[in-house]
């Protein structure tokens, strides 16, 4: 059973774990707020007449939400995401529920710069630099690079940064 409280959200389970805050993205990040897809996903269970239980909950056959307060098993969640996926155009089976963790990891990496040690402490991985866990979701076949190797030490490359709402990099941010 989940259960959550305002400023920071926080999100835990009975299980021991202990509470994961969630805040409110700025409004050129809300496709990324997990806050604001928290509170769409809330407002659709609650006009679904469910008021208690799981925040995702077993899903009945015809796409309808089980009354009967069990969760949604994790592979029923893999099978709607690859189907979401499917949907986009985007080739399901390189992605997994892992793919959620990578996204984050890299995010924190790449756009928000955060050092390795800090993730690794956010993820709940050893912080020993021998350590290839991180690695693992920082790179992989299936990542598209977003420089040309043949760049990397050309001297006469000027720096660049990523714009966090469109993607592109220029030379004059």
């Amino acid at each position: 059973m989940f259960f959550i409280s305002l400023r920071p959200l926080l999100i835990w389970c009975c299980q021991g774990v202990k509470p994961f805050p969630l805040h409110k993205l700025p409004q050129h990040q809300a496709y990324l707020c997990p806050v604001r897809a928290l509170a769409d996903w809330l407002v659709c269970l609650r006009a679904s007449g469910i008021n208690e239980g799981y925040i995702f909950p077993r899903m009945n056959s015809g796409d309808r939400i089980s009354h009967d307060n069990r969760p949604m098993p994790s592979e029923a969640f893999l099978e709607l995401f690859r189907n979401n996926l499917v949907d986009v155009g985007i080739d399901p089976w390189p992605y997994g529920t892992h793919s959620f963790r990578r996204g984050g990891t890299q995010w924190l990496a790449y756009d928000k710069r955060w050092p390795i040690r800090q993730i690794c402490k956010w993820g709940g991985w050893s912080t020993d630099p021998a350590g290839t866990t991180v690695m693992k979701y920082l790179d992989s076949w299936n990542d598209d690079s977003a420089e040309r190797r043949e760049d990397y030490f050309d001297p006469n490359r000027l720096p660049t940064s990523r714009c966090h709402q469109c993607g592109r990099s220029c030379h004059c941010a």
